[in-house]
């Protein structure tokens, strides 16, 4: 068992890590005419991940991170497939469209707020844009059980879609009451078994601890719940609190989240119970049976991550596309505009509706790859990092690896010539583990309001 009181000491602010550097660095001295160079520069032989934000919701979930537009109103919706439609015509002149795709992944929002039929247009669009999806690309869809049909999810399957994700955060009717988002078991098992029909390849269910007025016997028995569904998948997500940056988490009453010590009991207890029903912890966060090509890839080391999560396909430009969506290449990451009108105005000028962004140095892609490395895979072969970037590990992190040294002495990880690897329970804090190698980690530690607690 963990030494919780040792544990809670390393509860500070720190980044997630879907992207290195963090979006925090992202500004508008990354142009939009170096953007449009980066796009039309890129290597044709690279297949692409595509990225749909479509960002509605009718009501609100008091724990959501997301870009959301709240509104019930048909015309919004029309009115913005027809700029995705305009956006993806400008992007056409600009990219490759005829490249492999091996990624294709609806965001929100609740995406099946969209009718079937709606759904089905926007499908259609894309593919009569970018025509080469390669034979098991990896199409999928975040759903909100509350908001899925039959004909919805027939249209996804029928269009190639193989991977859908349910948003199922907690079963308990008091937690659900207190983040507003009532959501009856039967529900989500509707959904799934919708999914199953259809024949996803892959279901993914997502839970967050650390909510209002959880417990861990609460959780317990939400996870049990979540069991009998039968997931693929489960990502398990600490509960990111920053009412400062989100209006709606500011209706959550600060008192009733679960301390530091509980949360480590939660997450304990979660990788205990997973595991002895036949899941593997992979990544940060997420756990999936032994068959899933996910672990498969952690075996090998080949797990990789980026806007959309962890996935194994990796060497790909990833373009965001719709409101507030951020794109990434080699040595790049571009956001599009988070303000509706200001995304509108620049399709309405035959622009992308880019905004800001920022262009990768030499040092951000030696650091991004350790990170990456870490995030993913919790090990870093030295060797093959030295052989990748011709630099000397010990010499170039002298400052990280002093860093460490506490979380070796801890037995949290193993440090030598080689390798760094965390053990098991090192995982826990896996983006503690990280931020040493985060170069711009020093002009955010002053701030207690720039990233969610890591614990």
């Amino acid at each position: 068992m963990l030494d919780f009181a040792k544990f809670t000491k390393y509860s500070k602010p720190g980044p997630r890590y879907t992207s290195y550097p963090t979006a925090l660095e992202f500004s508008d001295s990354f142009g939009y005419d170096e953007y449009i160079q980066k796009l039309e520069s890129q290597d044709s032989s690279r297949p692409l991940s595509l990225y749909f934000h479509l960002p509605f919701c009718k009501n609100a979930c008091y724990f959501c991170g997301c870009n959301v537009v709240f509104t019930s109103k048909e015309d919004k919706m029309l009115r913005y497939m027809e700029y995705l439609k305009r956006e993806l015509k400008i992007l056409s002149s600009h990219v490759d469209c005829k490249r492999d795709v091996i990624q294709m992944h609806f965001g929100g929002g609740t995406p099946t707020f969209f009718s079937a039929s709606q759904l089905k247009e926007v499908i259609d669009e894309i593919k009569s844009f970018f025509p080469n999806f390669v034979d098991g690309a990896e199409i999928s869809c975040e759903i909100d059980p509350r908001h899925i049909d039959e004909d919805q999810m027939r249209v996804m399957s029928e269009s190639g879609f193989n991977r859908v994700s349910f948003g199922l955060q907690d079963f308990n009717e008091k937690v659900q009451q207190a983040v507003h988002r009532i959501q009856p078991y039967g529900i989500s098992k509707d959904a799934m078994d919708l999914a199953r029909k259809y024949n996803m390849v892959s279901v993914n269910v997502d839970l967050i601890y650390g909510l209002p007025f959880q417990t861990l016997e609460t959780f317990k028995e939400t996870l049990a719940l979540s069991l009998t569904l039968n997931p693929d998948r489960f990502a398990i997500f600490n509960y990111a609190h920053v009412p400062w940056l989100k209006k709606t988490m500011r209706k959550i009453d600060e008192t009733t989240l679960p301390l530091p010590d509980e949360k480590l009991q939660i997450m304990q207890y979660t990788i205990d119970f997973l595991t002895s029903n036949g899941y593997k912890m992979i990544g940060m966060d997420h756990f999936a049976k032994p068959e899933d090509e996910l672990f498969q890839a952690i075996e090998k080391g080949e797990l990789h991550r980026n806007f959309q999560g962890y996935t194994t396909k990796g060497g790909a430009d990833l373009i965001g596309v719709g409101l507030t969506s951020i794109g990434e290449g080699v040595d790049y990451y571009a956001q599009n505009h988070k303000d509706m009108k200001e995304y509108e105005a620049a399709i309405d000028a035959d622009k992308l509706p880019f905004e800001r962004g920022i262009s990768l140095n030499e040092d951000d892609l030696i650091r991004q790859y350790v990170i990456m490395e870490l995030m993913s895979n919790f090990k870093l072969d030295i060797k093959r990092f030295e052989k990748l970037y011709n630099v000397e590990f010990k010499t170039y992190f002298a400052d990280a690896i002093e860093a460490l040294k506490p979380f070796a002495e801890e037995e949290l990880l193993t440090m030598n010539d080689d390798f760094i690897e965390c053990s098991e329970t090192g995982t826990l804090l896996i983006r503690n583990i990280a931020m040493p190698f985060d170069a711009y980690m020093k002009k955010h530690a002053a701030s207690s309001k720039t990233f969610s607690k890591t614990v």
